[in-house]
């Protein structure tokens, strides 16, 4: 473990860092130093690769959201590196594979060093992974040393933006932050955008949902726009709806909690609650189920690729054994450039159950397809919203230790680590299970009546929203503090 240590301490030497702030910047400074991530972040995201269109969807798709990824730019990988990187070294430290003590500034700082080595292993790992299996089509050779070094650029520029962001130069983290703004621009695109695109070949429509409201009511057909059935897969009045019906309901969902009495044994007369929210694991449980069923479609569809496809005549090989897990559809490579390869489930492997059909309210949808995805969806969240209780420090023993270390006790109750463990055992554990019913039902569900994004994307921007406008309260009632004292002092 020593060596580990000092290999990582000589790392951190040599990595890229972006320094703390002397004093500490004002709550419009890291308003713009704010935006100026957002904007890098967004002019990355349609800054196409070398010779490859942008647009096509690969199987990585899945995870574009929670990956704040779009696919053929130089976001191509997106957040995917730090948030692997992170979760790898959050888990190792939670299962005490690895001893850290975050209270130990030595060892907070060789953590930090550790995840940044590591998110630059990923992006190296994820770069070649996504060449070497010929997701980008037919390039050529000096076109994929390009992109190899365009996604390395572009990747460590991103993890220095989520830095300078933490590092207080912004307010929030980075990560959470593109997430937003890459959700909250696909769904006002939904919403709002005006350029008309190709139905078929011989027919184009508006994209945007009330945009084709307006033109439809003007041509005496504004029932069309509510399901826009010659055009199902775009935007549609239904799932403008959904969205905000969603929107509302994570907004609503977000205030239910258990509130537990609490006093102070340290501050006489100090008392508070609690709060146990019903989202008590948050949005991680769907984040994980997506990230899984990304990483497994990536997983199938190169082995089915190099073991079970026969490129030359375009057909499978019939290995019947695998293709009970996975068989694709591989969409063929445009004449005008090289485009990410997409690979579409088919019918009768486990990997088609365990992906969502999107719109249940197409002619011909499968719903046995969608009642199995939420079943998938519903099913690994809870599994993984228990596990992340108990390795991500949320379980009643680690809660109790936490209140019992803020001189925190429960009125009318020994103040000893059983007996508040006992306490939050009571509710913890139910919570945990309903919560993630819910969050699983909610994104899985949502998806399924053409929400704009997806269910996930959605749940991540209205938490990511309100952690946000929470953050701004704490923003201004500290930049008010100060004048606050000079006023109490003169009284």
């Amino acid at each position: 473990m020593g060596a580990i240590k000092d290999f990582v301490k000589g790392a951190a030497t040599v990595l890229p860092e972006i320094k703390k702030p002397v004093r500490k910047p004002s709550l419009n400074e890291k308003l713009i130093w704010t935006g100026i991530a957002a904007i890098v972040y967004l002019v990355m995201a349609v800054t196409p690769l070398t010779g490859v269109a942008i647009g096509a969807q690969s199987q990585f798709s899945y995870s574009s959201v929670i990956f704040a990824s779009a696919q053929g730019t130089l976001m191509t990988l997106g957040i995917g590196p730090i948030v692997t990187a992170g979760l790898i070294l959050q888990l190792l430290a939670g299962s005490e594979i690895i001893k850290v003590d975050f209270q130990n500034p030595d060892d907070r700082s060789i953590f930090t060093s550790a995840t940044k080595l590591l998110t630059i292993i990923v992006i190296v790992v994820e770069s070649s992974a996504y060449l070497i299996g010929g997701l980008f089509g037919s390039i050529t050779p000096s076109a994929s040393i390009a992109i190899f070094f365009e996604l390395l650029g572009a990747s460590i520029i991103v993890m220095l933006l989520d830095e300078m962001v933490q590092k207080g130069w912004g307010i929030g983290s980075g990560v959470s932050l593109f997430i937003l703004a890459g959700v909250a621009q696909k769904v006002m695109w939904d919403m709002f955008s005006p350029l008309s695109v190709a139905v078929n070949s011989t027919t184009s429509q508006v994209y945007g949902a009330i945009p084709y409201l307006i033109s439809a009511s003007f041509a005496g057909n504004a029932y069309n726009a509510i399901f826009r059935p010659e055009a199902s897969q775009f935007p549609n009045i239904l799932g403008l709806c959904t969205t905000i019906t969603a929107i509302l309901v994570v907004v609503y969902v977000e205030g239910m909690r258990i509130e537990i009495p609490i006093t102070s044994t340290k501050y006489r007369g100090f008392a508070g609650v609690y709060p146990i929210k019903l989202l008590y694991v948050s949005n991680i449980p769907v984040i994980l189920f997506s990230a899984l069923t990304a990483n497994l479609s990536f997983f199938f569809a190169y082995l089915w690729k190099f073991y079970d496809y026969n490129a030359a005549t375009g057909a499978a090989n019939y290995n019947h054994l695998f293709n009970y897990l996975a068989q694709y559809n591989v969409t063929s490579v445009t004449a005008t450039g090289a485009t990410p390869l997409t690979y579409v489930p088919l019918k009768g492997c486990l990997i088609y159950y365990m992906t969502s059909p999107n719109d249940i309210l197409i002619p011909h949808a499968d719903l046995i397809r969608a009642a199995t995805y939420v079943l998938f969806a519903v099913a690994f969240s809870v599994m993984f919203a228990k596990i992340w209780v108990e390795i991500g420090g949320l379980s009643p023993k680690a809660a109790a230790k936490n209140l019992i270390g803020a001189d925190v006790m429960v009125p009318g109750f020994r103040r000893t680590g059983a007996s508040v463990e006992a306490i939050l055992s009571k509710y913890i554990p139910v919570i945990t299970i309903i919560g993630g019913i819910f969050i699983g039902l909610l994104a899985s569900v949502t998806s399924l009546f053409g929400v704009f994004d997806t269910g996930v994307g959605l749940l991540l921007m209205v938490d990511i929203i309100i952690q946000y406008y929470q953050m701004l309260l704490k923003e201004q009632l500290e930049s008010m503090m100060p004048r606050l004292g000079a006023v109490l002092g003169r009284t």
